[in-house]
């Protein structure tokens, strides 16, 4: 299993550097070998430190897709899909010099909060270990309420840590079509993530008297 997952790694870095350097029609973007960068360090650290550690987690994510709530089979393919749109997009705009107000200062300020989005992520997948890819009650794995870390702040830190990331990617890639794209998936995450809040309330035990405790889904003091 673990296999797989290396040789997923390599398709994606594969796949996501096709998508940025043929769409720019050149190598010579430093914009995109940054984003590809930190993406690769982000892919990597779960990869070889999560799954590595953690292969029951691996399969449940793997497997999940099968056994998911109908509407997030739906959901998935386009919060996954939308944002590998929007790289070709923003490649299409280095190859034909569409105008982007995001400059440099823009793009090392975006690496940032993306990085730093990468991260929440990565700490909300180490702190729950049924952070499975599709929106399920896994009570095959003993699926139960997880309270520490960033899961003490907000619901769904890891919904957080991938807005964060999709709303910087356009910045770094200086593409306003992009941004547009990064836009409607926030939005399908924000649904997505009323969604799966809504069925972790009904059907998770001990859920709601969590949601008592951590008011906050995404963002405290708002929402």
């Amino acid at each position: 299993m673990l296999v797989r997952a290396y040789l997923r790694f390599l398709v994606f870095l594969v796949a996501t550097a096709s998508a940025l350097f043929v769409s720019a029609g050149t190598f010579a973007w430093w914009r995109g070998w940054l984003f590809l960068a930190i993406l690769a360090c982000a892919v990597a650290s779960v990869t070889f430190g999560i799954f590595k550690g953690s292969p029951e987690l691996l399969q449940e994510r793997a497997s999940a897709g099968k056994r998911a709530k109908g509407w997030d089979r739906v959901l998935v393919p386009l919060v996954t899909g939308i944002p590998f749109v929007a790289i070709v997009v923003a490649g299409l705009g280095q190859r034909r010099g569409w105008a982007a107000p995001f400059g440099d200062a823009w793009a090392l300020v975006s690496a940032a909060t993306l990085s730093l989005g990468a991260g929440i992520t990565y700490l909300a997948m180490r702190a729950n270990r049924f952070f499975s890819s599709h929106v399920r009650i896994q009570t095959d794995r003993g699926h139960s309420v997880i309270q520490s870390g960033a899961y003490a702040v907000v619901r769904h830190p890891g919904y957080v840590g991938a807005v964060i990331v999709t709303l910087s990617t356009p910045v770094l890639l200086n593409s306003l079509a992009a941004s547009v794209l990064a836009i409607l998936t926030t939005t399908l995450t924000v649904l997505r993530t009323w969604l799966e809040d809504r069925t972790l309330v009904r059907e998770l035990p001990g859920y709601a008297a969590y949601a008592e405790k951590v008011r906050w889904r995404l963002l405290p003091l708002v929402w």
